[in-house]
């Protein structure tokens, strides 16, 4: 997001985070990055009224969701508490303009197929809770205050940025494109498939993969429709098409040329049979028109991007163990990648 902004002008960027799971090195060199949690009120109104911020948009959170089930209080304390000091912190500084990162994880089982945004919200898991209640104290505040906001509902963000600048580059990766393309480049030895029972052609979950350059473009097209005086709403922000795990490997084998091993476990609690998004809002009210709505190019994205994790890492340049005491059950595959900044492509 931090690169689509800088690349197209206009607009002065801070950064806050605190890089629990991010890197300095994927922000551009000339764009502060001030490291600290956006649950510090006191660093959070400190920044808006230093730098005079007008608009947030706000993606930090923990989005693992057999993670979410197993650890429920992690995800309400980071992803809904840290919002809540967040917006107070927004709300009392002036803010007027808030772009928020929410999921799909919020509709839950029975939702219809392709999902709507008016569609009932019945998370299945922490994560989705968590995510849902801060859509509401979104919405309660901004009536309160008279901020307005855009709330967009990712479906599977996958790929990575097609100038590879930037992809995810975190231990412990649990999204399956980014796996894949592990997988495919043999970072990873295999790779498990969760659940083969679904009630789906396949027996395998389905999703709707949006490709990241996609969804920035969508936070762009956001902050237009803000700045214009446009009113707050809710986006689904997916393809309206979905592909099974299967479809997904096949795609990640046929292009790698790589036979990994897939084996079959268990489903993992919190997973639904079949995600798919409603679009059309999106694309009427914003104009928004994907480019990478393809899989072959997303996987070829994502494994251009590990191929380019391992150029970096045969270059000698590595992040600082930022997971130090972690060990073999916390699923720490290998090092995160740091290009150095005088590198960067």
């Amino acid at each position: 997001m931090v690169h689509r902004l800088s690349d197209r002008g206009g607009a002065s960027l801070v950064v806050l985070d605190d890089l629990s799971t991010g890197f300095e090195w994927a922000i551009p060199a000339h764009v502060p990055l001030v490291k600290g949690n956006v649950g510090d009120f006191t660093t959070v109104v400190d920044l808006i009224r230093r730098h005079s911020i007008d608009t947030v948009l706000h993606f930090a959170a923990s989005t693992v969701v057999p993670e979410s089930v197993h650890n429920p209080l992690k995800y309400y304390s980071n992803n809904t508490a840290n919002s809540l000091i967040l917006l107070r912190a927004a709300t009392e500084s002036g803010v007027s303009r808030f772009v928020f990162s929410s999921t799909a994880a919020v509709y839950g089982e029975g939702a219809p197929s392709p999902t709507p945004e008016d569609a009932p919200t019945a998370p299945a898991s922490p994560y989705g809770w968590s995510k849902l209640m801060t859509e509401r104290m979104i919405q309660d505040a901004a009536n309160a205050s008279g901020m307005r906001f855009v709330i967009l509902r990712y479906f599977n963000a996958c790929g990575a940025d097609p100038q590879l600048r930037s992809g995810q580059s975190t231990r412990s990766a649990t999204h399956l494109i980014k796996v894949a393309a592990e997988a495919a480049v043999g970072v990873r030895r295999e790779l498990e498939i969760y659940g083969s029972d679904y009630p789906t052609p396949d027996g395998t979950c389905i999703r709707d993969y949006v490709h990241v350059a996609d969804l920035v473009e969508a936070h762009a097209l956001s902050l237009d429709y803000l700045a214009a005086g446009g009113r707050s709403h809710i986006f689904n922000c997916g393809y309206g098409r979905g592909y099974s795990v299967r479809e997904v490997l096949d795609s990640v084998q046929r292009i790698s040329g790589a036979n990994f091993v897939i084996k079959i476990g268990q489903r993992r609690p919190g997973d639904q049979p079949t995600s798919i998004a409603d679009s059309r809002r999106l694309r009427n009210l914003l104009k928004w028109s994907p480019r990478f709505d393809d899989l072959d190019t997303i996987v070829r994205h994502a494994i251009a991007w590990e191929q380019e994790l391992t150029r970096r890492a045969e270059s000698g340049a590595r992040v600082p163990d930022e997971t130090a005491g972690a060990t073999a059950a916390d699923g720490i595959g290998r090092d995160p990648i740091l290009p150095p900044r005088s590198r960067r492509t």
